[in-house]
């Protein structure tokens, strides 16, 4: 169907006559603002036949469902989501298969193909300590304790060192 097969003046003109029956009823019911909100969206369907707009909002419409069916129906549109489905698959597995390989290659050459649970430190390291300061700030006295039950301690903290209070 296209546009010109449609009687678009005496639809429009319908519409817009409904329209305005509902937006007469809404002023009697709900008051002024209301009525005239119905109002408006009443005389659009009028303004877009004789702007012209009608006919450009058909052309948009029908493009766009056109497209829609096309790509929905489409056997040949299928069969390209069905390879790109399958490229990402095989992106996916070779990425798993590479990982297995520079893992196992990396494992043989230190522990014998054995895998470990967790990477052991060395007997002669030091562990950090557990408050370490950072240069430029302040050391925290060994009689001061901060309050583990209070949530905004840390930013008091902060707050202080940077002098704002």
């Amino acid at each position: 169907m296209s546009f010109n097969d449609i009687a678009w003046l005496p639809l429009c003109i319908g519409v817009t006559a409904v329209g305005l029956v509902f937006s007469f009823l809404a002023f009697r019911r709900r008051g002024a603002a209301a009525g005239m909100r119905m109002t408006a969206w009443a005389l659009l369907p009028a303004a877009a036949y004789l702007t012209g707009a009608l006919q450009a909002l058909w052309t948009i419409g029908s493009t766009a469902v056109g497209f829609v069916t096309s790509l929905i129906l489409s056997p040949a549109v299928w069969a390209g989501v069905a390879l790109a489905g399958l490229s990402a698959v095989l992106f996916v597995v070779s990425g798993v298969v590479r990982g297995r390989k520079l893992a196992k290659a990396g494992e043989g050459g230190k522990t014998g193909g054995k895998r470990t649970a967790a990477p052991e430190a060395a007997p002669g390291a030091q562990q950090a300590p557990a408050a370490a300061q950072a240069p430029g700030r302040p050391a925290v006295s060994a009689g001061k304790e901060r309050k583990s039950d209070d949530d905004f301690s840390d930013i008091e903290d902060i707050l202080k060192r940077r002098g704002i209070s």
